[in-house]
């Protein structure tokens, strides 16, 4: 028997170089594992829309891997509902990307790209939400990131809550730190990238993107869940 579909989850946007970035991201997927069928779909603002694809896959019970780095309302909620929907169990849904070591690299790999030094504090610069468990999650992967780099990061927040990478930026700036690193957490280029990159911040790493280690954290994420539904392997 063959593996279950993976059905990508990416949230959408209206800038076009969002949906090329996750597509990117995927072709990396398929490339480290061309035997399975990876397929994507926006929760917005992008097409194929999940309410487009789910029911064209639901035959196949997909597994759904949401391209969220945080478990906000559309995991908590939206996702859970549009399973249930079409008779999958939740099992079939796995996990946020989010917080994980292998983002970890992936940031460190972006900030060594964008040219910040060994010695630069960092400011960790995330989406943001109103959902108390995904601003949670970006402090802890700010905690894995911190491990990584062995210096100190600072979690922030480009909307809904404090604070923001400019805050942060000035506040090690005010603090004695005069050259200071940003990392986008973040997946994809778009409103949220440029924003992150209008502090007074030396160094700003673009969006983590087809990075490699991205690409291993989506297929272990459909790994686990697969295994949570005692599904087959792929063949």
């Amino acid at each position: 028997m063959t593996a279950p579909v993976l059905l990508a989850v990416a949230h959408g946007s209206r800038d076009a170089s969002a949906a090329a970035a996750t597509r990117a991201l995927l072709r990396l997927v398929r490339s480290l594992r061309p035997e399975l069928t990876v397929r994507c779909c926006f929760l917005d603002l992008a097409r194929p829309s999940l309410a487009h694809a789910l029911p064209e896959l639901a035959a196949q019970r997909p597994i759904l891997v949401p391209l969220l780095l945080g478990t906000g309302y559309h995991l908590r909620v939206d996702l859970p509902v549009a399973l249930a929907a079409f008779g999958l169990p939740p099992t079939h849904l796995a996990p946020a990307l989010g917080p994980h070591p292998l983002l970890a690299e992936a940031l460190a790999d972006r900030l060594a790209e964008a040219g910040a030094p060994a010695d630069a504090p960092v400011v960790l610069a995330g989406a943001g939400s109103s959902d108390t468990t995904a601003l949670a999650d970006t402090a802890r992967m700010a905690r894995l990131l911190a491990t990584r780099l062995g210096r100190p990061v600072t979690p922030a927040h480009l909307s809904a809550a404090a604070p923001t990478p400019h805050r942060a930026v000035a506040d090690l700036r005010a603090a004695g730190h005069p050259r200071v690193a940003v990392a986008g957490y973040l997946l994809s280029p778009g409103f949220f990238a440029r924003r992150a990159a209008t502090t007074a911040a030396h160094w700003t790493s673009a969006p983590l993107g087809a990075h490699p280690a991205v690409a291993r954290l989506v297929l272990r994420r459909y790994d686990e869940a697969r295994a949570a539904s005692a599904l087959p392997s792929a063949a």
